[in-house]
Order: structure tokens, then sequence, then C-alpha cells
């Protein structure tokens, strides 16, 4: 930076600060007051009175003495901090971000924490500078924490594989707040050198450092946190949780699509734990968002079941705020945004407004524009073209011995070994099912058998495979799983219900995860497309995409499919 504009960078910060001053002093009027104001003050843990004076979209001062150009009468109801998700894949939502923010600003969210690693591990960095780039200026704050995992395991054979030097210079972005989940806790423990590396490097400079550790204990569990894990979203129990809160780690409470563990954690909301307990959701997919919301949904949730308001608020806001040491978000006091959700009351918990930086964006009713930002056009190119898969005929999916079975276990993303087969039988619900890289036209794919998944006829095959985000098939016959696995190379990515011909889809052109289409129209056509599944005769009870979704992450017991076959997880072989 020229020490010119570096000169006017301070000048203008200068001015401003002179009228947040002269603004919190009364002796200029205010951008926005909020008359009458009720508000959260998570300081004090009580309902605090006042108007709330907005200066250059910071809150200047409470009081009862302000005046401004813009004056809202908010008497009756009641003011909250934005809303803040400690953690969450923006992919997960299968739209670009800035249909992201257009379903989750109504909600009530003013920033999220997220963890890119879906798209990286399809584009290697060029994956996280689209999501820097697709998120700058959007009016939800989308702070950034590195993937850590890319693979997920050197099982994986994903788009890239990226060690400590190659994130580094990242952390000199001003939206980067730290390492993202540590899945590979068995690295950490064993003192795996290129793992701990990645520690070491984001602790120098100065950063978060986020854990994905379910159910880790005793010494294991210490010498995690030990190499500098500070958090933990992955516990499903009050045991594991318990584990891990007294021993220092930050508690991220999960509820989202796939993963919900708010009901197991409800003891943690309570005046003995939750000074270490912040909320996320991980993964929220398109019809959550639409018809249960984000952040309020959780918050709602809490309160219904007994939480105390102002703590189910704070989780939701001023703990992932000092946890990730934002500290100019989360509470209404005099410095912070001027991030403010409005609602009637903690019983019905109705959103009337929300506010960003002191801007009205949802007025109860409608949405103010959000800008679509300016996306380098290599970067643009990159993420659509991904695939490099060469044609395929159902004789390359012809397998004759004995294969496992993955065993699908209600309800769960877990599997259970259900033993070998080598045909299919639909009859008896024994499905082929197969993983094909798409990276490098390796040519390369896992056969195994699949269990509980209920197809009956044709096949399904998505390119959002967890975490490498290779294509995965299930089917009755190998004619339909090569003409599902085709139609997703030639839309560039999507999810395909193939019977004989395309029976459903959704096009996902941005990396093979993400659609550039409204929130609402990938909804629609993803509905649709678990309608053909389902009849096709997959189980009413799985989901059609998501859980298949889940069978090539190799880090979730019992058996997994990879693009070089089925692997126990738990013994770490190949069957």
């Amino acid at each position: 930076m020229s020490r010119e504009s570096y000169a006017g960078k301070i000048n203008r910060k200068f001015t401003k600060k002179v009228h947040v001053v002269e603004v919190a002093a009364g002796r200029e009027p205010a951008d926005l007051v909020l008359k009458n104001a009720t508000y959260v003050n998570v300081f004090c843990n009580e309902l605090s009175h006042g108007d709330i004076a907005v200066a250059g979209g910071l809150i200047a001062g409470m009081g009862e003495a302000y005046h401004g150009k813009v004056e809202v009468d908010v008497g009756g109801k009641l003011v909250l901090p934005g809303f803040v998700d400690a953690h969450i894949h923006l992919e997960s939502s299968l739209v670009s971000p800035t249909e992201f923010v257009k379903a989750v600003l109504p909600h009530g969210t003013t920033t999220v924490i997220t963890d890119p690693h879906e798209i990286t591990n399809v584009m290697g960095t060029d994956g996280i500078e689209y999501i820097l780039q697709a998120t700058e200026g959007l009016p939800v704050d989308v702070r950034v924490m590195l993937p850590s995992c890319v693979p997920a395991t050197p099982l994986d054979e994903s788009g890239a594989a990226l060690d400590y030097r190659a994130i580094d210079s990242f952390y000199e972005h001003g939206r980067v707040e730290g390492l993202a989940e540590m899945m590979n806790f068995v690295g950490v423990v064993g003192a795996d050198e290129e793992v701990l590396q990645k520690i070491v490097a984001a602790q120098a400079h100065h950063k978060k450092i986020d854990g994905h550790a379910p159910d880790l204990s005793g010494n294991a569990l210490n010498a995690y946190i030990a190499a500098g894990v500070y958090s933990d979203h992955e516990c499903s129990n009050m045991k594991d949780a318990l584990a891990k809160l007294e021993r220092g780690q930050y508690i991220m409470i999960r509820e989202g699509t796939a993963a919900r563990n708010l009901d197991a954690l409800l003891p943690l909301l309570t005046p003995q734990y939750y000074t270490y307990c912040m909320f996320c959701t991980d993964d929220k997919h398109p019809n959550d968002l639409l018809e249960l919301g984000h952040m309020d949904y959780i918050v709602k949730r809490a309160i219904k079941a007994g939480v105390d308001p102002i703590i189910a608020v704070k989780c939701a806001s001023h703990h992932a705020a000092r946890y990730f040491l934002l500290n100019n978000r989360g509470a209404i006091a005099p410095g912070f945004l001027a991030d403010f959700v409005v609602i009637d009351n903690f019983d019905d918990f109705n959103i009337l407004s929300v506010y960003k930086k002191g801007r009205l964006m949802f007025d109860g009713e409608k949405l103010a524009d959000v800008p679509r930002p300016e996306i380098e056009p290599y970067l643009v190119k990159h993420a659509h073209e991904t695939f490099h898969v060469a044609h395929l005929e159902a004789a390359d999916f012809a397998e004759t011995r004995p294969r496992g079975v993955l065993g699908m276990v209600p309800g769960e993303i877990v599997t259970e070994d259900a033993g070998y087969a080598d045909k299919i039988d639909a009859a008896n619900d024994i499905l082929k099912i197969a993983v094909v890289e798409r990276h490098k036209n390796t040519r390369h794919i896992g056969i195994g058998y699949i269990k509980g998944y209920g197809l009956k006829s044709g096949a399904v095959a998505t390119s959002i495979s967890h975490d490498s985000h290779n294509i995965i098939v299930v089917g009755t016959n190998e004619e339909d799983m090569a003409a599902a696995v085709n139609r997703v190379v030639e839309l560039g990515g999507g999810i395909v219900v193939w019977d004989g011909e395309a029976k459903g889809e959704l096009q996902l052109q941005i990396a093979g995860i993400m659609s550039e289409e409204p929130l609402t129209v990938v909804n629609e056509k993803l509905e649709k497309a678990k309608e053909a599944a389902f009849t096709l005769g997959v189980s009413r009870g799985v989901d059609p995409f998501m859980t298949l979704s889940f069978m090539a992450l190799p880090v979730i017991p019992t058996l997994r499919l990879t693009t070089r076959g089925v692997f126990d997880v738990g013994n770490q072989k190949y069957v």
C-alpha cells in the first residue's frame, strides 16, 4: 500500500471515529436510533432498556436522550445481537454464497464462520480463493477457516493435496480466522509430522484451530487438545462433551441437516457449563433453510426446551464472536457493530427486522438488495471445469468377485459390515455402489455393494461425495449406473436419478457441488429428484442423496467406499 493510500485510509477512519464519538456524546444526531428498545445485555445477563444510537455502522451508545436522522420505535419488542454460526460449510446449501446470504439474513444471521473444505477438495487453493472472492462485501460477514484436511485422509483421491505451505499465505487475509476442523485426530495424537506442521503454522499466525474428534477420550484426547485444538463440534452426547469441556475445549453445539445434537446437549445450556458453548449448523441443506430457518431455529428450539432465553441468545451470538476474537460483534454495547435482530417475544420468536451495520436488511417481509461479488474469470473457469472423466460403459462397472457390503443404518450415516456379495440382488436390497474418480481422469472406479438403500430400478448418481467429491452411484444394473454417471459429467456436476432416462436431476455447475440458480429453484428441483428416487424404490426413511454422499467418506465407521474399493474404517484396511 502506498503512503498516500495509507494516509487516506487513516484519514477516513479518523473521520468516522470523530463522528462516532460526537454521536455517542450527544453532540451530533445519530444515523439511526432504535427508540424505546428492550435489548439483551450479554454482559449482565439481563434485559436492558434505552434508545440505541448508531453511527458509521457502529453502536455509539445506549441511553434516553439520543436523536437521529432516522428513528425507529421498537417499543414492545426485543432487540438481540446478530446471530453468528460458529461452523458451517457454505457449500452444503448447494447454492452460491450470495444465495445463501439471501436465505439466512431474514433469519437474523449476520456472521458465519465457514470451512470451505468441500470446494477446496475439488479446486485446491483456488477453492479457498473462490470462496473469499464470492463472499467479499456481502451483508453477512463470512469469515473463513482454512481447510486442514485436503484430502480428508490419504485414502481419498481429491482434486488437490495441500500441506501447510500451500495454505500459509491465506492467514494474512483479513477474513481468515484460523485452521478448520482437524478431522485427522489420529494424525494429531500420533504426532504425524505433516499434521502437526499445520497446527504449528496456524499458531505462528496467532489463529484458532477447530476440532473434529467424536468420542475421543483419555490420554488420546489430552494429546489432541495439548497439540492446540481449541474446540469441537462433533459431540453427540454429554459424556463426550463434558470430557472435552473439562479439558478446556469450547463446545460447538450442532443442529444442522445431517447431524442434530441439540437435544442431547441441552444440559450444557445451564449456568454451570454454557460459558464455553456456542451454536453451529455445520451443514444446512436447501429445504431446511427454507422450511426451518437457520440460527433462529436453534435458538427457538432451545428456548422451547426450557433454556434461559438469554443463555440461548448468547450461545447464538456473543460466545462465537468471543471465541473467534471478533471483538466488535455479538453484543449490544458502544463500539460494537450495529448488527441487530428485532423479534416480537421469546415465546413466539418471530423476526420482525434485521439490521446489518445499522442498515435495515430485512423489514419482516422484504429483503434488501444483496450484491453478487465479482470473481476473477480464471476462478470462474476453473470452477466450471472440474470434471475429467472418460465416457463410461456398463462394462466399467462389471465385477464378478465378492465385494464388501455396506449395511446402512436407519437414520444414521454410519454403516455396518453386512458381509460380502458378488452380484446385484435388488429383490433382497443388495445393490451395486461405485465411486468414480473425476478430478484427473485416472479411470479409478471403486466397486462394492450396499444394503438398506431400497432402490428397485435404475440408478442414482451424485457428484456430492464427501469430502473428495468424486462421483458416487448406486444402481440395480450397470447400464443405468454408467448412464447416470455420464449425465452427471455432461451437466458439469449434479444429482441424477436415472431409469432408462433422466427421471430427475439438479445441475451443480460450480465445482460440481453448488448451483448457480436461486435457492427456491434448487430446492424445487432437489425435491422432485428425491421424489423420483422414492418412486424407483429408495426407502422413504433415507435421504437419497445426502445419505449417499457420506458413503465415500473413509473417516466414518464401519465400511466406506473409495475409488480404490471397500474400506474397513475400524481396522484400516480394504476388504
